[in-house]
């Protein structure tokens, strides 16, 4: 050792600075397997990420549609509220029963074209 050297290890002795050691190199086979687990993590990742996005976009399409359900079973509403709210209601559940159940008076007699024209 020269003098410069027992000097600075003279001073690194009275600061309680520890000398650095340098780390041998490792076994090739640790730094391959430390390698390919990295590798692996960061797939495991980004597949994660890709797959989480694709989930993502489906369960936004879920959503416009159940949003568009929901405006239309409004608007179906909205439509009972006006008809209950009107004062002909039993007109109304006259039509019905006639137009859409096919119900008939009792004297009244249906006649209904079978041919097919």
């Amino acid at each position: 050792m020269n003098e410069a050297e027992i000097l600075n290890a003279q001073k690194n002795k009275k600061s309680g600075a520890r000398s650095v050691r340098t780390k041998k190199n490792s076994h090739p086979l640790l730094n391959l397997f430390v390698t390919i687990s990295s590798l692996a993590f960061v797939l495991y990742c980004l597949s994660s990420i890709v797959l989480t996005q694709a989930e993502i976009a489906e369960k936004k399409q879920e959503l416009a549609v159940l949003e568009d359900k929901a405006q239309r079973l409004e608007a179906e509403n909205d439509e009972y509220q006006s008809i209950l709210s009107e004062e002909d209601e039993r007109e109304f559940m006259e039509r019905y029963a006639i137009e859409v159940l096919g119900y008939a008076y009792p004297n009244e007699r249906r006649f209904y074209d079978t041919t097919g024209n």
